[in-house]
């Protein structure tokens, strides 16, 4: 009797063993299947690089208030570098991207086909530390200047130095990509002079630093958002598009309706700026519907890149 109770426990234990051993295989082969499925599920989505910026305010509303028809899956890719985001597109990891012109052009320029998908309303804004007492352009000799190279700041940063008569290699640019750490650095006096667009430039003008350069003054509109070319002409990916159009363009209608601090809490969440910043930030600011950026404003991006290279600054896979 004894040896029979214990033989039903070392068998009951066995089986246990066995449906623990069968447990595990199965959870293995279930998160190798769900892994795939969820790779698949991203690789057929429309993905969109966005900033922590303005410029992607119509993007953030259309996602929150689900101004996207649900029939697509439309995903935001998240970054704080304008790099990564040229990156991810250049690696096929997402289809579009919000950016600049001279970066789309550059791009372009490599050997990657681009389609402008719109001109946005990003604005820059040259902006020194009240600390270091700058408060002319030609001021900037011998000071440090944030910005990231082949980028809409680069060019802005050879603007200055022609219009104020500077030597360029006595305004000192430090390649700062991170836009978070760019204002962190501004505010922890750890840079004389940086060029931030919305909402960081709001955030940086209530530590009272002081604006040298607009770019709305300069009639320079640089902001763009792009799509890869190759791959989006089947059907689905149409249907994508069509989709994300009329949600860009509903959320600009609706932020010219209610204003842009009607939307703080979806600032708050995708930018992650101060309560007093978010009160300060302008409500005259405009989206318009889908247009193509200025013939204008390319050329200019495409003259600078030539004069760049003129002077053997773009080197290949650089």
């Amino acid at each position: 009797m004894r040896y029979t109770s214990i033989l039903t426990v070392v068998l009951m234990g066995c089986l246990l063993l066995t449906g623990c051993g069968q447990s595990y295989q199965e959870t293995k082969r279930l998160s190798r299947e769900q892994r795939l499925r969820l790779a698949r599920e991203d690789s057929a989505a429309l993905k969109i690089a966005v900033m922590p910026t303005l410029d992607c305010l119509p993007i953030f509303i259309a996602e929150d208030h689900q101004l996207f028809d649900t029939i697509v899956d439309i995903r935001l890719k998240r970054y704080t570098a304008q790099m990564d985001c040229d990156t991810a597109i250049i690696n096929s990891r997402v289809e579009g991207s919000v950016t600049d012109l001279v970066r789309a052009e550059r791009i372009k320029k490599q050997g990657d086909s681009l389609t402008y998908f719109t001109a946005t309303n990003a604005y820059w804004q040259l902006i020194s530390n009240r600390h270091a007492r700058i408060t002319q352009l030609k001021h900037l000799d011998d000071k440090m200047l944030a910005m990231t190279r082949y980028s809409v700041t680069d060019l802005l940063g050879d603007l200055v130095v022609d219009s104020a008569k500077l030597k360029t290699e006595r305004v000192f640019r430090i390649q700062v990509n991170d836009v978070n750490v760019r204002l962190k650095m501004l505010e922890n006096n750890e840079m004389d002079a940086l060029l931030l667009t919305e909402p960081q430039a709001t955030q940086a003008l209530l530590g009272k630093h002081k604006v040298l350069l607009d770019t709305r003054k300069e009639d320079i509109r640089m902001g763009a958002i792009v799509f890869r070319a190759h791959g989006m002409d089947d059907a689905k990916r149409k249907q994508q598009m069509e989709v994300f159009l009329k949600g860009y363009n509903a959320a600009c209608d609706s932020i010219n309706h209610f204003g842009v601090r009607h939307y703080k809490d979806v600032i708050r969440k995708y930018c992650n700026i101060s309560e007093q910043a978010l009160n300060a930030l302008s409500d005259s600011l405009r989206y318009t519907h889908a247009a193509s950026p200025r013939p204008k404003d390319i050329e200019r991006a495409q003259q600078w890149l030539s004069k760049i290279k003129d002077r053997g600054l773009i080197r290949k896979g650089k």
